[in-house]
């Protein structure tokens, strides 16, 4: 197989009965693809043979049109390579005159009322970054990862049978991952269950949409932390549902509150193990009471462990899902914060009684996600290596906790780090008279990023604060982030 056999030329439109020659056409066509950008520079044109056949024209024909803009300068033929789009135009921009004019502005299609409704209601759009750098949340120690071990595993994943890594795959996810994430759960989250009770998902986000997608009706109440996690909230709403904003304390979710705003509840979303984004772990005492609360009202609650498994403190509480036993609780995990964003890969742990209807969803209305990169975390996991990292990044952001608190301590007054036992993020408090966004502002313009506590509201609160993600880097440079938050406090102060 030729590694370069040229551009593939099908819009090109050649027609026979016009008064210009095929020949005439054929240049003019190839003319304005060079120049309105449509083959770039340096690109190969297919051989006259290979593109008189695809558009239906004698070799002679093809030579006469390349030949002109040979001569033109627009092409250049290469002794025993072909011919190719000339270099020099790489200096020049396309021309804009070649390019199709715009239609005229027409009134926009008519959305649906859902999503008419969620552009109203979504949390704010513009994207948070997402490179290492001082205090960006929602990502792990990337620097950290085991990429060795990784590529060897992707290498061997790429060299097995054609039929297995290359077709359909299985539309609830690949069976061998299955029984590694079912394993995992038993060992280190509590979590008694079947494999046939673990579908993949392309990361957390999908879940969230699926789950809501199947069991909500626009309108149907939701029980939903305030403040909580930005994304969740979001794909919620894009499928009509009525978000009641439940106060969190240090123990959760306010049962009490829901019950009082919303005792219909048809839905309630919980970060129990790390509440998002205050930190804060759900005691047992309100687990009970939430599952309480859901099977009187018929409900079902979604637990979002999006970073269960890096407490770095004392022994962790249980997960919601472990100490179920009418089968109220959906479980979500992500691969996302265990091992990378990238991979798109995540896992919902349905009850028994959702099983079949998940198994039909997936069926007749998903396609499954990519066997590659399934096929590769359940070899990590399988191999013990997934434990392995689990274990290194609980130690090392634990380490990188504890630098952020001793190089915030002198800010105390201005900017108070919470106590954190789990995850790669934590709240700080601000102290008064401290603007919340003019902080936040003051540390962009410095290339530090901050989060407001009040992005993750659904209803304003009394608090203030900022949250300060630690995983994603080092110490030098968190200390070099404390400097300049130090800077911009003192200036506010």
């Amino acid at each position: 197989m030729k590694t370069r056999a040229g551009a593939i030329l099908s819009a090109i439109r050649l027609d026979r009965d016009a008064d210009r020659s095929l020949s005439v056409q054929l240049y003019m066509g190839l003319r304005d693809l060079i120049l309105s950008g449509g083959v770039k520079p340096g690109e190969r044109l297919p051989a006259s043979r290979t593109l008189g056949a695809e558009l239906g024209i004698s070799r002679t024909t093809v030579i006469d049109a390349v030949d002109r803009l040979v001569a033109e300068g627009l092409l250049e033929s290469r002794v025993g390579a072909g011919t190719f789009v000339s270099d020099a135009l790489a200096q020049h921009a396309p021309v804009a005159a070649l390019r199709k004019p715009r239609a005229a502005p027409v009134s926009p299609p008519r959305l649906s009322a859902t999503t008419d409704h969620a552009l109203k209601a979504f949390a704010r759009r513009d994207r948070l970054p997402h490179t290492p750098k001082a205090f960006v949340t929602a990502l792990p120690a990337l620097d950290a990862f085991p990429m060795t071990h990784w590529a060897r595993l992707y290498a061997r994943h790429w060299r097995r049978n054609r039929d297995m890594i290359m077709g359909y795959g299985e539309p609830f996810g690949l069976e061998r991952l299955r029984r590694a994430i079912a394993a995992h759960l038993q060992a280190s989250r509590g979590i008694t269950c079947d494999p046939a009770q673990i579908f993949i998902v392309g990361g957390a986000q999908q879940a969230f949409s699926l789950i809501a997608r199947t069991l909500l009706d626009p309108g149907d109440a939701v029980w939903f932390e305030n403040p909580g996690a930005i994304g969740a909230r979001n794909a919620l709403i894009a499928q009509g549902a009525r978000l009641v904003a439940v106060d969190v304390d240090r123990d959760g979710l306010v049962v009490a509150d829901g019950l009082a705003k919303a005792p219909d509840m048809r839905l309630a979303f919980v970060t129990p193990s790390h509440q998002q984004p205050l930190g804060h772990v759900m005691s047992l005492a309100r687990r009970l009471e939430l599952l309480k609360a859901a099977d009187a009202a018929g409900a079902l609650i979604v637990e979002d462990d999006y970073d269960g498994d890096f407490h770095h403190g004392s022994q962790p509480q249980p997960t919601l899902k472990s100490i179920d036993t009418n089968g109220r609780v959906i479980y979500v995990g992500t691969f996302s914060k265990s091992l990378y964003p990238a991979l798109r890969l995540g896992f919902l742990l349905a009850p028994d009684g959702l099983v079949e209807t998940f198994r039909d969803v997936f069926t007749c209305a998903l396609s499954g996600v990519p066997t590659a990169p399934q096929a590769i975390v359940a070899e990590f996991m399988d191999e013990g290596l997934f434990a392995t990292h689990i274990r290194q990044m609980r130690r090392l952001y634990k380490e990188r906790y504890e630098g952020l608190v001793h190089h915030a301590a002198r800010l105390s007054g201005f900017l108070d780090v919470e106590p954190a036992t789990s995850g790669f993020h934590a709240l700080a408090r601000l102290g008064a008279g401290v603007d919340e966004h003019a902080l936040v502002e003051a540390a962009r313009a410095r290339d530090v990023v901050l989060v407001p506590l009040s992005r993750y509201c659904l209803e304003p609160i009394a608090r203030t604060g900022v949250v300060l993600g630690y995983g994603a880097v080092a110490d030098k440079q968190i200390a070099a982030g404390v400097d300049i938050l130090a800077g911009l406090t003192q200036q506010a102060a």
